[in-house]
């Protein structure tokens, strides 16, 4: 995983029960469960499930929708069946890409440090939402 393109890191689904849920895409998909048993123990917010050796989707509990605090009405998200979408891209290509949006007066939140995805801890992420709301979270890992 020393590859530093572009790839997709990880999608939020919303889903009313995370347990059954990663059931669901264990057993009908046959995607590898992460983090259930520590979901169940309350010690993680919600589980997930990997897609690839470097992509993860995270099954996000509705109740969680009132914590989404990122960028201003990211709360409402939950009516939709994504919450966000994440690109990891390479260090120079993260700032190229916020100076970008800055540039075309997009709103960017500011800098999140050190937040776990499919590759490990991210060192930098920033959200920002497309022209029809959609979230998107962009992130570097080194």
């Amino acid at each position: 995983m020393t590859d530093n393109t572009t790839r997709l890191d990880h999608v939020v689904l919303w889903v009313r029960d995370p347990v059954a849920a990663a059931d669901f895409y264990e057993k009908a998909v046959g995607l590898e469960p992460l983090g259930v048993t520590e979901f169940a123990a309350g010690e993680v917010s919600f589980p997930s499930v990997r897609l690839n050796e470097e992509t993860i989707f995270d099954l996000a509990p509705l109740t969680m929708a009132e914590h989404m605090s990122m960028l201003p009405g990211a709360a409402q998200s939950a009516g939709h069946p994504v919450n966000h979408v994440c690109l990891a891209l390479p260090e120079q290509d993260f700032h190229t890409l916020r100076a970008r949006l800055e540039e075309h007066a997009v709103p960017v939140s500011g800098i999140v440090p050190d937040l776990l995805g499919a590759r490990g801890m991210a060192r930098r992420s920033f959200y920002f939402r497309d022209p029809d709301g959609n979230v998107f979270e962009i992130r570097h890992y080194t």
